[in-house]
């Protein structure tokens, strides 16, 4: 029998301090925070783009925006309940661990700590440093910004997991900022369409015709797929719910109003680049970077690296979430004693899980260096035979890899999300429960959403061809489940 982890919610709400040794330091805002700063990464800057040319035309594109947006709606909806219920650090994995068993919990936890999250470490601190770059030095040579962009995300990687391991504060505050700046830099580019309305936009989209047809019949659905892997992010206001204050209240609020509030600068921004870009400029191979495109019909040049420093300082924030957030799941799960002991302690002065923190940061750090290793490697072989994989990078490598085990992860969402039917009977016998209406509509509906990311997912090569690295992970997830931790209590 699996125990409930469902401790008393007056104790949980009125401590400063959770039962774990956490510190309730993140009032309302920043735990908000954390949901808009884990979803939006840097790719609202770049994957409209797809997505128009999945849909067809500008008004699909702007449906599957809508669409994705009410999937993940529900999909908050549903997470708020369970939010409500496991008011503690690691929340997503005790909801898994009570309602399928601690196998699926833990191999949740693997495979988001080893690959997703990692992946998403190496893959997004690059990126930042690249797009950084752009806008301080945009004409350096080829060689010299590969050598800048593995600098600059070595170091924010070791410098965001050092802010994170000295307290929660310093990583909220980090969040909070970032937060807010990229806010800023997505209204004012949708403020830059509502006062400029250019006329012609011949520099991107000559020779494009206006309309396109969607590439196959699963045009839209692949476009919904795109739009909710954009929209992700949510849950992870449930790893930190033992630094929240009243958590039973804000822990729920922070994933609606957080949800609301990407759902509405996501459709803004995209009806933005629809007016700066129009549908063919969207769509068009001329156009590589979408969001730099949109601010240079209006400012070229230093319009394009300014718009280069707000996708840097948004990757920045993102990476910082990473290592806030994902840190906790680890030390939950070893606390659960599930995993190794010394990943479940919490530093006494300053109140984080720092061998869970010092791990994720490691592990990042080690895909991003090690990969680049690889490419290397690979580079030398390839260099005379194939001019593809003569020019690949790490992150290259990084990035198909965590795209098999986003499937994974898709599956497990999803799980969680149904969590609500099999747990539902346990949260009706709580005296403080708070139950959503019109059950179970909201975690079929996500769930179904959620079935429309797989199926999608299949349809781009790039996820699909990944669909077994991310089989091999559960196997090899079962397997060290099985060898170490299996008999533990």
């Amino acid at each position: 029998m699996v125990r409930s982890s469902l401790p008393p919610a007056a104790h949980l709400d009125s401590a400063s301090h959770s039962e774990e040794g956490f510190r309730r330091v993140l009032g309302p805002f920043s735990a908000m925070s954390v949901v808009i700063g884990a979803i939006i990464g840097i790719g609202i800057f770049f994957t409209p783009q797809s997505i128009a040319k999945s849909a067809g035309s500008a008004e699909l594109a702007m449906a599957a925006w809508g669409v994705g947006g009410l999937i993940a709606l529900v999909g908050a909806l549903t997470f708020a309940e369970l939010g409500s219920h496991y008011s503690r650090t690691a929340g997503q994995y005790e909801i898994l661990r009570d309602a399928y068993g601690p196998l699926v919990g833990f191999v949740y936890v693997f495979c988001n700590a080893t690959i997703v999250q990692a992946g998403a470490i190496a893959v997004i601190a690059y990126y930042t440093a690249l797009n950084l770059g752009i806008g301080i030095i945009p004409n350096v040579r080829l060689d010299q910004q590969h050598t800048w962009n593995l600098g600059v995300a070595t170091l924010m990687i070791v410098g965001l997991t050092v802010a994170n391991l000295i307290g929660v504060r310093w990583g909220a505050y980090l969040q909070n900022v970032t937060v807010i700046a990229k806010l800023a830099t997505l209204l004012s580019i949708t403020a830059l369409a509502l006062l400029y309305r250019p006329e012609a936009t011949t520099a991107v989209v000559e020779a494009v015709p206006e309309t396109a047809e969607p590439s196959n019949r699963w045009g839209f659905l692949t476009a919904i797929t795109i739009t909710l892997f954009s929209y992700g992010g949510w849950q992870q206001a449930l790893w930190v719910g033992g630094e929240i204050r009243n958590p039973r209240k804000n822990v729920p609020r922070a994933i609606i109003f957080g949800v609301l509030i990407v759902i509405a600068i996501y459709l803004l921004v995209n009806w933005a680049y629809i007016q700066l870009l129009g549908y063919a400029g969207m769509v068009s191979p001329n156009t590589k970077a979408l969001a730099a495109d949109a601010v240079g019909q209006v400012w070229s040049d230093w319009g394009r690296r300014a718009v280069a420093l707000a996708v840097a300082f948004s990757g920045f924030g993102v990476l910082n979430a990473q290592l806030l957030t994902g840190p906790r799941l680890i030390c939950g799960m070893a606390r659960d004693g599930k995993f190794f002991p010394l990943f479940g302690a919490v530093h006494s002065k300053w109140g984080t899980p720092v061998a869970a923190i010092l791990m994720l940061g490691g592990l990042g750090l080690s895909l991003l260096l090690g990969m680049e290793l690889f490419a290397l490697a690979l580079r030398g072989f390839a260099a005379d035979s194939s001019a593809t994989a003569a020019t690949k990078t790490g992150v290259d490598y990084i990035d198909s890899l965590t795209n098999g085990v986003v499937l994974v992860d898709s599956v497990l969402f999803m799980l969680t999300g149904l969590a609500v039917i099999v747990l539902r009977k346990q949260f009706k016998e709580s005296p403080n429960a708070i139950l959503m209406p019109f059950y179970p509509l909201f975690p079929l509906l996500f769930a179904l959403g959620e079935l429309v990311v797989l199926i999608g997912a299949f349809m781009l090569p790039q996820y699909r061809d990944g669909a077994l690295i991310g089989v091999i992970w559960i196997a090899a997830a079962t397997v060290f489940y099985w060898i170490f931790f299996r008999g533990r209590r």
